[in-house]
């Protein structure tokens, strides 16, 4: 069994889906976790009840504003006056299309890179300065499929940002494992959340799951599961890669 015990995490986009399930993973292997969100006060407030107050805080910011990433780590650290692990998970999905008019393309590129990549690369580099001052630490990243594979043609700023989250978490890995800095990222396919059960139900179970060999769509335990054994440290020569879960739908 995984023991995360006295071990502090800070888990970004964290009310829902992927972060909801994370968050109850890590505390449930013992870890004091920091659940950040910005629109769902209330899904948040009610994981944090679950979990206990004592073990679960919470942390509204818009990361959609410029280094609105370092007013949270800052916020963060205030809680147990460090943080041993960082899961970059929050992340946008908006639509734009070379044919749309040009500022509708602009501000989709440019939310989402502020969103997907630059307060990622933010939050990256205030963990790396913190885990320096205490011999080491672990930054666990979640990309996507579409990092490799590219996404659909609305979606190509999508796909660009998480190509950058690959590149960084891998550059942060080969530059500070002398500091004992882990780094790994995690890219999902299709997975359970909300957001994609409202896709499902305008193009149909089948449509989404006809290219995945399993069958099925992972769940948000899958992808909580990963970044649960990724904490550990049990595994620390793993450190730069990137676990695929996508139900073979993508070989690498």
């Amino acid at each position: 069994m995984i023991d995360l015990s006295g071990k502090v995490v800070l888990i970004t986009g964290a009310s829902s889906g992927i972060g909801a399930a994370t968050v109850e993973t890590l505390a449930k292997a013992g870890a004091n976790v920091i659940l950040h969100y910005y629109h769902k006060q209330q899904a948040a407030k009610t994981i944090a009840d679950k979990i206990g107050q004592d073990k679960c805080y919470l942390l509204k910011v818009d990361l959609a504003e410029k280094n609105a990433a370092v007013k949270l780590w800052q916020e963060a650290i205030a809680w147990k006056n460090h943080i041993d692990i960082l899961v970059n998970n929050a992340g946008i999905f908006v639509s734009a299309s070379v044919d749309d008019e040009i500022d509708i393309w602009t501000d989709a590129w440019q939310q989402t890179l502020q969103v997907n990549l630059i307060a990622v690369a933010d939050l990256c580099r205030e963990a790396i300065r913190h885990f320096q001052t205490r011999k080491g630490g672990t930054i666990i990243n979640i990309a996507s499929r579409a990092a490799f594979r590219g996404d659909d043609a609305e979606h190509i700023h999508y796909a660009a940002s998480k190509g950058g989250v690959i590149s960084l978490t891998r550059t942060i890995a080969r530059g500070f494992a002398k500091d004992n800095i882990l780094a790994y990222a995690i890219a999902p396919g299709f997975v359970r959340t909300e957001r994609v059960e409202s896709y499902l139900q305008e193009v149909g179970e089948e449509f989404a799951t006809r290219d995945i060999p399993l069958g099925k769509l992972a769940t948000p335990e899958d992808v909580a599961n990963v970044v649960a054994f990724l904490a550990s440290g049990l595994t620390p020569h793993t450190t730069g890669a990137t676990i695929d879960i996508n139900g073979a739908s993508y070989v690498r």
